[in-house]
């Protein structure tokens, strides 16, 4: 999950097949031959492989962008006890909420990994939302989180968190892509993205539309309706609340890939991370989330008080805007637990009911729609 973009432009769409790399952590490693000898540091490159890197080259526009942003962030944070309105402070907290899920039910869990389908007015919806965010268009945000997925805790993955917190936090939009992460990137398909015409307008109108979504409309509504003063309209509605959203949103490539525990998979960095979890609506059920990408609720229990998103994606199906959300059945999950988890969730503490041939199949061949009456329950 990201913000700005690096030095480096999007690569063209990949003409591939179908990459089940798109939904599965499991196929990260194919097609990864050949790594260039690149020197300086040592590292490993996507084949897991040693090889050396290239010098870190910082981008002091990004840089200078960031300090400027941060700053001005806290004196909205000063300004949200001392100037702001009540109803400036709530009108913030709901383009917040609005913000995140155009991240997290929109460029996440609906365009980069197809957990479900949506019909137009949801597509939009969501990409008004995505665009108040601004962490880049919804094809660029989806490109990198496929290729995070494929290539995770690579050389080719964009935010790294072998290379530390801070990298994996914001550092990676304050220098130049890794030749790897360009190199791999081209071999991951994201053909379909561009076929939705929700995709193609927010991308080729995106600079206007972020002028007016992510910071003219935050700023002008409460000067307008409530009297608010415009400077404490700015630095509140819209840096402010833009600058946490960026910072949650950051929290799941940093701290979700470095703390808690592996339950579904003892052998990847990403963890279920509960503080992550609900401060992201749901996003920091990590290791579960990069084992069983497809899963429209990016966790496996999917309860609404720790995945707002979910709750949301759940009323939008219930109104028909929302459809074949994508699930796991139980018992894939319960193989997998007890195939490669740590020890930490209540199925590898029972044995198993299943062979040792069930538990051989690969997971991406099992997903389900939710059925409507099952989905309908927990409204």
């Amino acid at each position: 999950m990201g913000a700005m973009k690096n030095a480096t432009g999007p690569s063209e769409p990949a003409k591939l097949v179908d990459d089940p790399a798109i939904i599965s952590e499991t196929a990260k490693y194919n097609n990864n031959k050949q790594s260039p000898p690149y020197k300086t540091n040592a590292g490993y490159s996507a084949d897991g492989e040693v090889q050396y890197q290239p010098a870190v080259q910082i981008v002091w526009r990004n840089v200078l962008i960031f300090i400027y942003l941060h700053g001005a962030a806290l004196y909205g944070f000063y300004l949200c006890f001392t100037a702001a309105k009540l109803a400036t402070l709530v009108w913030s907290f709901a383009l917040f909420i609005f913000g995140g899920f155009g991240i997290t039910g929109g460029a996440h869990r609906l365009w980069a990994h197809r957990c479900y389908k949506a019909k137009w007015p949801l597509r939009v919806f969501a990409a008004v939302g995505q665009t108040l965010a601004l962490q880049n268009d919804i094809y660029v945000w989806s490109r990198d989180h496929r290729v995070h997925h494929k290539f995770s805790e690579t050389d080719a993955d964009p935010h790294n968190a072998n290379r530390g917190f801070f990298f994996a936090h914001v550092g990676w939009l304050l220098c130049k892509k890794h030749p790897e992460v360009i190199r791999r990137g081209k071999t991951v398909d994201v053909s379909d993205l561009l076929q939705d015409p929700v995709v193609f307008y927010q991308r080729k109108f995106y600079i206007p539309l972020v002028l007016t979504i992510c910071f003219a409309i935050p700023t002008v509504v409460p000067w307008y309706y409530w009297g608010e003063s415009l400077i404490t309209a700015f630095f509140v509605a819209s840096i402010f609340r833009y600058v946490i959203t960026l910072n949650v949103t950051w929290l799941v490539n940093s701290a979700a890939h470095m703390w808690g525990n592996h339950p579904y998979d003892k052998g990847i960095n990403p963890a279920e991370n509960r503080f992550v979890a609900f401060i992201t609506s749901g996003e920091g059920w990590h290791n579960y989330h990069h084992v069983f990408p497809w899963d429209y609720k990016a966790s496996e229990l999917g309860k609404y008080s720790t995945n707002t998103t979910k709750a949301i994606i759940d009323f939008f199906a219930w109104l028909g805007l929302a459809y074949d959300l994508k699930s796991v059945p139980e018992r894939i999950i319960r193989n997998r637990v007890q195939r490669t988890g740590d020890g930490t969730h209540p199925f590898a503490l029972e044995d198993s009911p299943y062979t040792f041939e069930n538990m051989k199949f690969e997971e991406t061949q099992f997903c389900e729609i939710i059925p409507n009456e099952n989905r309908d329950k927990e409204l």
